[in-house]
């Protein structure tokens, strides 16, 4: 489960034209039950095989797909904005689009990756917050060796971020969260994290200022999802000529109280807005995963079936009494 699937959940989608009755679920691990010769083929998978699928598909034909930002593909699937599995209505035939279910459909313009079959399927279904991290924070964000980056969130994708700038070489990387994350801060210094603000508690651009000597970071990386004042705290943050990425769904439109168009002119900041994954992430996500090199399988805290979705997102939310979530997963033989 991803953390957006809780704003699906709340409504926050109407606004990206996503409605319902809709099956969700954009991150499935799953085996082959039946498949065509061509599709076989295609990618090299069988009955049994266990596979990842991106979320996001396109339609291989039109200038976004054959320069390879399929994700940016406009050519929708009926009664959708959003060509990604857990976001196409159960009106589009053949109606099985999302990963709560038994069994899902895979369009011909999916992107099917093989998966250890012997890997517990608690670290494979986490193929998905891994390559944002390594696309989000490493890939598209221009971060250095020796960089220093501030990452607003410790969700699983903010976690993933930390694994992903450690491995690209940052030299200092801070992590913000609130005091009810404490369990997940702590698991971001576990994965490499020099330091971590508590934003609810600490001034975080002040305390920012603090650890980087006045220069501020090189890369700033909003993950805070419905949060807006990280959106502002980052234009202070980032040092001057630094980069900004906002990568998390805030819901409803909705204008950032505090951001100051002329402070990204007059420090030549760079912003780059990110949606989703890509293969260049994908693959090496998985490999990483089946490298055991991080203890990964302590971002997994909660399993349910299929039964109990509703308990599930409420968990995510972290609306669920007495329970300290991080990476919830769905799986529909419970």
């Amino acid at each position: 489960m991803c953390g957006s699937d809780v704003e699906q959940h709340d409504g926050g989608f109407e606004a990206l034209g996503v409605g319902y009755p809709i099956i969700p679920g954009h991150e499935a691990v799953g085996r082959i039950a039946e498949i065509g010769s061509s599709a076989a083929r295609r990618w090299g998978v069988g009955v049994g095989d266990r596979v990842a699928v991106e979320a996001v598909m396109g339609c291989g034909h039109c200038r976004a797909c054959l320069t390879g930002r399929y994700s940016q593909c406009r050519t929708f699937k009926p009664g959708t904005q959003v060509n990604s599995y857990g976001c196409i209505p159960v009106s589009t035939e053949p109606s099985l689009w999302g990963g709560y279910s038994e069994f899902m459909y895979l369009d011909p313009m999916s992107v099917v990756h093989r998966v250890d079959p012997d890997l517990p399927i608690e670290l494979a279904a986490l193929y998905q917050p891994i390559a944002a991290g390594i696309r989000w924070f490493a890939h598209e964000s221009g971060l250095r060796l020796g960089d220093t980056i501030v990452i607003l969130g410790c969700g699983q994708r903010g976690l993933a971020g930390v694994i992903a700038a450690r491995e690209a070489g940052a030299a200092q990387i801070i992590v913000t969260g609130l005091a009810a994350d404490a369990h997940k801060l702590e698991l971001a210094r576990t994965f490499g994290a020099d330091a971590t603000v508590v934003a609810d508690r600490e001034d975080v651009v002040a305390r920012v200022r603090e650890l980087t000597g006045g220069e501020g970071a090189d890369v700033v990386v909003d993950i805070a999802a419905v949060a807006m004042k990280p959106i502002a705290d980052a234009v202070e943050i980032a040092k001057p000529g630094g980069t900004i990425v906002f990568a998390a769904i805030k819901g409803g439109g909705r204008a950032a109280e505090g951001f100051i168009p002329d402070r990204v002119v007059t420090k030549e900041l760079t912003i780059r807005g990110l949606l989703s994954q890509d293969t260049r992430a994908v693959e090496p996500a998985l490999r990483l995963i089946e490298s055991r090199r991080y203890p990964l399988e302590r971002m997994h805290t909660h399993t349910f079936g299929l039964a109990e979705a509703e308990l599930a997102v409420q968990t995510l939310a972290g609306r669920a009494p007495n329970e300290q979530a991080i990476h919830v997963m769905i799986d529909p033989t419970k």
